[in-house]
């Protein structure tokens, strides 16, 4: 499979948010807006359609579910531990870090969704859904809780604000009761979802920045080799440990690439912390991806 002409619509989309934003008269401002309405009411919408409209079996979803929590915590552990390295530890701004750190385990849902459904169809977007519902509470955990150590914030009131945490708790129970979104109601979710995977690809094009990224540059390169090439190597061996079969591992591949989340400059910038530093990163992230896709799922074993 082609896996660089399967990532073209994803990717001539982050362009075309690039190109809007850069030359015509709809320049960052209008898409700061953009980005919100995304963050805030299209994609939870969509987040939460993906969760509910398949019945959650949480015996056939374990293994995917043990395998992506393991990558997660992973990649949590090796964020959090550059600061400690002998060599490199001593070259790491710790405030810098806590606001960065992020970066290496964070993912763009965006991408992933877009990237799932032309690769693996609706059952990969389910088994994709499954993980996003296991990881985003942990990952927004490891996200804001340096942050709050090092800045003045409340983690719980971070965390209980942040709206994919919300849509997450809300969906998983919503599925597990046994419930079901009326039929009526869902062609306009579908609508929904289908408007944040666009304007969510084209405003993460829009927010590229890469003009803060000499700020740090040991810190870059750690966090940058984590998300991209250490994140699918520790996936691969997931996926026979675990038993993973073919579309739970093409899955998880594509999971342990992912560009960073397009929010986390959001949310560094929203909590007092280095925001065009993070954007810089996201922007090099996002970049990245269209090496560390196609290696990823070039992997499949």
């Amino acid at each position: 499979m082609n896996y660089a002409q399967l990532l073209f619509p994803d990717f001539s989309l982050i362009l075309c948010g690039y190109l809007v934003c850069r030359y015509t008269a709809l320049n960052r401002t209008v898409w700061q807006q953009v980005e919100t309405l995304v963050y805030f009411f299209l994609f939870p919408a969509l987040l939460f359609h993906s969760i509910t409209r398949t019945p959650l079996d949480l015996r056939t979803a374990s293994s995917l579910m043990g395998a992506g929590l393991s990558l997660g915590l992973s990649g949590i552990v090796l964020c959090y531990a550059l600061p400690y390295l002998p060599w490199l530890g001593r070259q790491i701004d710790v405030r810098q870090h806590a606001a960065a750190a992020q970066v290496g385990f964070r993912f763009n849902s965006f991408i992933g969704l877009a990237l799932v459904d032309r690769l693996a169809g609706p059952e990969g977007l389910s088994q994709l859904a499954v993980l996003i519902g296991v990881c985003v509470p942990m990952f927004n955990i490891a996200a804001v809780w340096p942050m709050t150590r090092h800045g003045q914030h409340s983690f719980g009131r971070e965390l209980i604000r942040n709206p994919l945490v919300i849509t997450t708790a809300a969906a998983l129970s919503f599925n597990l009761a046994g419930l079901h979104m009326p039929g009526w109601l869902e062609p306009t979710i579908s609508r929904i979802g289908s408007a944040s995977i666009a304007l969510g690809l084209m405003a993460a094009g829009a927010g590229l920045q890469l003009n803060r990224l000499a700020t740090d540059r040991v810190l870059s390169v750690g966090l940058l080799a984590v998300r991209h090439l250490i994140s699918p190597l520790i996936a691969l061996v997931l996926i026979q440990l675990f038993g993973l079969e073919k579309i739970q591992a093409s899955v998880l591949l594509a999971f342990a690439a992912l560009p960073t989340a397009s929010s986390a400059y959001v949310l560094a910038a929203r909590m007092g912390y280095d925001g065009p530093y993070v954007a810089g990163l996201v922007t090099l992230s996002t970049l990245l991806g269209m090496a560390s896709l196609p290696f990823a799922l070039g992997l499949m074993p």
